[in-house]
């Protein structure tokens, strides 16, 4: 080892003044095993350090907004989380609340306050609905998988992942509200599928006629829209998303949502508007349906059959876009929209259904609760008949821009109406009803009851009367002097002329003759209701009457000469019961003239058609029996006429009574019945008329004549026969 190597022996001098930059061994000992305790003073060192820096930096101010700020946070968080439970458990005491009050869900299927009605025509076939309909229960499981997926699509794509409010939807509504300048409740709510159902229970609120003024305003009640019925809405929801499954939630909304033309719940609508259930629409119309949802009476197809399939294109591009339809069958869907079905197309018989709605029994038609069918006369090809026929003469033989008005009856002998036209705007409900409504002076078609009381009394339609000037006496009014249409007159006629060419004078002189009572009696038993002129007038059809009214009076002549009573309903039944409530047969009465009178009559209302002033209702292989009619200032316009197997009536005029101009019961109105009647017969057979030529007439200086009772029958004679009226062979 060498020098150098080898340790040196510190000497005593050394350790007791150690040398400058040499540390102490005892200290040289101690710093060996620095360890944790040398790291940690290091450590402080460094953090008081920078204290120090800190507090040399920002003074004593910084520090004491530093702790303001903390103290704000904290005070701030602790305010928050308590409002917040506080908030959560009245949150919670309200749902609970709501909860024990929600019915089991089977209860909340229907809601609709009273029943309805379907309209079934003589086959069978709906051809209209009244009220609100309900179709019956359908579930989230029975129903078509792509209506159910439509529904969601449009509605509600989170419904299954949501708890019933949707905090993103609500916040999306009102961004879409603001921005199409709107309120931020106007317009989008965005509501969730069970917001709407909540809304459509009227969040349990039930309607009760003694509290509203009627059920329209309990559902615009329903339906207002403020921040605390929202808020209101918004527990209810939740309340029943704890109660009740989403498939139940989803049920419900699917039986009581409203889809427009009167149908309440998907079934309802499926079936009115397709014919079908709802668990059996393909996808374009699952797609129509549930777009009905956002605007239900704008897009019902039977509004506007494009507009609707304009909007379930939207739809079926929600469907495609969240992966409820491949593209082949959103192409599809495209590409074969929905169509009506031909009861919902058609919509026949609006006139018709509104009046048997108004003649049926009132609490199974317009006051019903109850679901109610009923089966009616009416014929839809005859129907359809009667309306092509009056637009086919208003688009070619009426000026463009005229507002008459025209009417139209068909019904068989026994008084079953088959078809009616109420105006010239067909497609309708709850319009004025020209046929049933609009009482107006029936002008010469009241003539026939005039003779039909003569050839009761025993006279041919062969006796003759003299045409001539003629005036009567009326108390209170003076001297009265009827004329002729042609201001002419044509002297000794027969009866059976006379009411050919719609002579006046005869017809007034016959009624006199007759007795004005006598004629009232058997026009009124013939079921022309209305109140009957006093005077001699009445034979010049001064009185007035409804077109349903003259065509059953018609239909009296055509059967034999017994009365009718027009009717549309023949059985009535209350849906998914067997036997029916009420049931009719036939609207035939008690006989009015005896046949023979009956059949001569109508030989004389034949020659009106075939040779005298209804010559345009020809019909071609056909024997036709009618009569015109005009009232005074052509006001009205008449023509009433009947085959073997249909009469049908016409009416034409001004809702205001204004003249028309050129028209006579023998022009349009004739030629409205023939172009319907040609539909109407159209395959037919054709019938000979039931009636009889006349014998050559064996008559007495003095004939007795029995005078008619009132409640039908003759009692006493009718004397005096003038000569100068009625003349011998």
């Amino acid at each position: 080892m060498t020098e150098s190597k080898r340790r040196k022996k510190p000497l005593v001098a050394d350790k007791r003044y150690p040398s400058k930059g040499r540390k102490p061994a005892s200290a040289k000992r101690s710093a060996k095993p620095a360890g944790k305790k040398s790291t940690a003073r290091k450590t402080a060192t460094r953090k008081t350090a920078r204290k120090t820096k800190r507090k040399g930096s920002g003074g004593k101010g910084g520090g004491i907004f530093r702790r303001l700020f903390r103290w704000m946070l904290r005070l701030f968080w602790g305010l928050t989380w308590r409002v917040g439970a506080i908030a959560a458990l009245l949150l919670a005491l309200a749902v609970g609340v709501v909860y024990s009050t929600l019915p089991d869900v089977d209860e909340l299927f229907d809601g609709r306050a009273r029943g309805s009605v379907t309209l079934l025509d003589r086959d069978g076939n709906v051809f209209a609905w009244r009220g609100d309909q309900f179709g019956g229960v359908i579930t989230a499981d029975t129903v078509s998988p792509h209506l159910k997926n439509a529904v969601i699509a449009t509605e509600d794509k989170r419904f299954y992942r949501h708890l019933g409010v949707s905090p993103r939807g609500i916040a999306s509504a009102v961004r879409i509200n603001l921005s199409e300048g709107r309120g931020p409740l106007s317009g989008h709510g965005g509501s969730t599928i069970t917001q709407q159902t909540a809304k459509l229970l009227c969040l349990g609120v039930p309607y009760t006629p003694e509290d509203w003024e009627s059920e329209a305003a309990y559902e615009a009640d329903c339906r207002r829209g403020s921040l605390w019925r929202k808020a209101k809405e918004a527990i209810y929801a939740m309340a029943m998303e704890v109660k009740y499954s989403k498939d139940e939630i989803l049920t419900i909304y699917l039986n009581r949502a409203f889809l427009g033309a009167g149908a309440r719940g998907f079934e309802a609508a499926s079936q009115r508007y397709f014919g079908k259930s709802a668990a059996e629409v393909s996808p374009a119309e699952a797609a129509m349906l549930a777009g009905l949802l956002v605007a239900p009476t704008r897009y019902a197809p039977t509004n506007s059959l494009k507009r609707s399939q304009d909007r379930a294109r939207l739809v079926v591009g929600l469907m495609e876009a969240q992966g409820y339809l491949t593209s082949a069958q959103a192409s599809e869907a495209r590409s074969r929209p929905a169509e009506l079905s031909e009861a919902a197309a058609a919509r026949a018989g609006g006139y018709f259904a509104d009046w048997v709605m108004a003649s049926g029994p009132e609490f199974f038609t317009r006051n019903t609760t109850e679901d109610v069918v009923i089966r009616t006369t009416l014929d839809q090809r005859l129907q359809q008949s009667a309306e092509e026929a009056l637009q086919f003469i208003f688009q070619e033989k009426v000026r463009d821009g005229s507002e008459a008005q025209a009417a139209i009856v068909v019904m068989s002998a026994d008084g079953a109406v088959r078809a009616m036209v109420g105006g010239r705007k067909t497609r309708v409900s709850g319009a004025f009803n020209r046929a049933t409504q609009a009482l107006r002076q029936t002008g010469s078609s009241f003539k026939p009851f005039v003779y039909a009381t003569a050839l009761e009394l025993g006279y041919s339609p062969l006796d003759t009367v003299v045409d001539e000037p003629y005036c009567v006496n009326i108390p209170g009014s003076g001297q009265w002097c009827p004329k002729n249409y042609t201001n002419k007159f044509y002297g000794r006629v027969t009866l059976a002329d006379a009411l050919k060419n719609s002579l006046n004078i005869p017809a007034v002189k016959v009624a006199e003759i007759s007795g004005l009572e006598n004629v009232r009696t058997v026009a009124s038993e013939f079921g022309i209701a209305s109140d009957l002129a006093q005077g001699p007038a009445l034979a010049l059809g001064a009185s007035e009457s409804t077109l349903i009214e003259m065509t059953g009076a018609y239909a009296g002549i055509l059967n034999g000469g017994s009365a009718v009573e027009p009717y549309g309903l023949t059985e009535l039944k209350l849906l998914g019961d067997e036997s029916p409530v009420m049931v009719t047969t036939t609207g035939i009465g008690e006989r009015v003239i005896n046949d023979k009178a009956a059949k001569q009559l109508t030989w004389m209302m034949e020659r009106v058609v075939s040779e005298g002033t209804g010559q345009r209702a020809k019909l071609p292989g056909w024997q036709v029996a009618g009569k015109t009619g005009t009232t005074q200032a052509a006001r009205d316009a008449w023509f009433i006429g009947f085959t073997a197997d249909y009469v049908a009536g016409v009416w034409m005029g001004y809702d205001d009574n204004t003249p028309l101009s050129g028209v006579t019961g023998g022009g349009l109105p004739a030629e409205i019945w023939k172009e319907t009647m040609l539909r109407v017969t159209e395959g037919m057979t054709p019938t000979p008329l039931p009636m009889m030529e006349p014998d050559a007439p064996v008559r007495t200086a003095q004939p007795q004549q029995p005078r008619r009772k009132k409640q039908g029958g003759f009692a006493q004679d009718i004397n005096n026969l003038l000569n100068s009226i009625f003349g011998g062979n």
